[in-house]
């Protein structure tokens, strides 16, 4: 509010959308102009949930966003830009693309410039196209930079980019909020599956956002859950952005109690009601354990993880366990009641199989619902009689 360019370093959960927004549309409601801010993300989710928040801050004084990312028509954004909007939500290579293929678009007349998650931008390899972003735009800006750590790169985008900033951090060193109960299991690698089901029966009731580390076993083990009856639904990397979107708010809209997810998603986005987040393959970055837990206990609210531990994990979860400076209790189980299950997985596992087969072999003409929700009638198959083993 003061004009300074900022420095932001917030643990995941702590506000930092508002942090910037609100200095934004008060800034453009004393001097009101077309193209007036750049908000640069990561990812295209984020890049929406950012877009609703101005929205809904600036709502009062009619704030116009427009959303630059990929995987949507760059016809209908090209017609978006031209009408001037006055903030700009981007993943920094489709607005390049824009930015040197658009008649008529630039933004020379820009006021303010934030890079959400900085971060993670430069960790996906976007510092080409934001030199370029830089080259572009007025010095005579204002800049924020926001970033959950500060590493190398971000210190050299500092650099280049901020005049004499105001450093703010919510929190220097790699923590987890007080309220998040923290635990592990340590399992064999071939029971994984089973040890699953046996704890989203235990914690039935609440809303679960389970990781995964590729994009195959996400979408394996929401086919997987859904045979067993669980209203799993998957968020990944090769999903169309449609059907990203309309996964994101099926579960925000608690119309699925599960969402399955890369690390995607593991950041940035505000999804209120996550009560257990499950580390279904440990996360091979220790940081971003911090990021996948920071999806539940946001906000003051309290909430569980609990992270899968095979025998070919151990190292990894020691890192973690240095990284957060605490040693994680186990998980309580009962070892028989698991070995009960391993029957109805494995059938289920190898209808997941058959229908991952299927989704590979078959272009897909219509526009599905989401992929795990084919052959229903196969699935009725493997979830009937569920609810008498089920316990509740």
């Amino acid at each position: 509010l003061l004009g300074r360019d900022i420095i932001g370093l917030a643990e995941t959960g702590s506000g930092k959308t508002g942090a910037f927004a609100l200095p934004i549309l008060q800034a453009l409601l004393e001097t009101p102009q077309r193209l007036f801010a750049l908000v640069l993300t990561p990812t295209r989710e984020l890049a929406f949930q950012i877009s609703e928040q101005f929205e809904a801050l600036g709502s009062s004084i009619g704030v116009h966003t427009t959303v630059i990312v990929g995987g949507i028509d760059t016809m209908s954004q090209s017609l978006a830009l031209a009408k001037k909007p006055h903030v700009i939500i981007a993943t920094p290579g489709r607005l390049v693309d824009h930015l040197e293929n658009t008649k008529g678009f630039n933004l020379r007349a820009l006021k303010f410039l934030v890079m959400d998650e900085a971060d993670r931008i430069l960790n996906m390899d976007f510092e080409t196209e934001v030199d370029k972003i830089l080259k572009v735009i007025p010095r005579d800006r204002k800049t924020f930079l926001f970033s959950a750590t500060m590493t190398k790169k971000v210190q050299k985008l500092q650099r280049a980019a901020l005049k004499n900033p105001v450093k703010c951090a919510v929190s220097s060193k790699y923590q987890t909020v007080e309220k998040l109960q923290q635990y592990y299991i340590f399992i064999p690698s071939k029971f994984k599956d089973s040890y699953l089901v046996y704890i989203l029966n235990e914690l039935a009731g609440n809303s679960f956002m389970i990781f995964c580390s590729t994009c195959n076993n996400t979408q394996r083990t929401a086919l997987l859950l859904r045979n067993l009856g669980f209203t799993a639904i998957p968020l990944h990397g090769q999903m169309s952005q449609n059907k990203r979107l309309g996964s994101l708010n099926k579960f925000k809209a608690k119309a699925r109690s599960i969402l399955l997810a890369t690390d995607v998603a593991s950041r940035g986005l505000d999804i209120p009601h996550v009560d257990v987040v499950i580390n279904f393959d440990i996360p091979t970055h220790s940081k971003d354990y911090i990021h996948r837990v920071g999806r539940t206990a946001r906000a003051g609210r309290s909430g569980k993880s609990i992270t899968f531990v095979t025998q070919y994990d151990v190292e990894l979860f020691q890192r973690i366990e240095h990284l957060i400076g605490k040693k994680l209790p186990a998980f309580p189980m009962q070892e028989e009641e698991v070995m009960m299950l391993t029957e109805r997985v494995a059938e289920a596992q190898r209808f997941a199989r058959m229908e991952l087969r299927e989704q590979g072999e078959k272009k897909r003409s219509r526009n599905d619902d989401d992929d795990t929700e084919e052959a229903i009638g196969v699935r009725n198959k493997v979830a009937g009689g569920k609810k008498k083993k089920r316990k509740a």
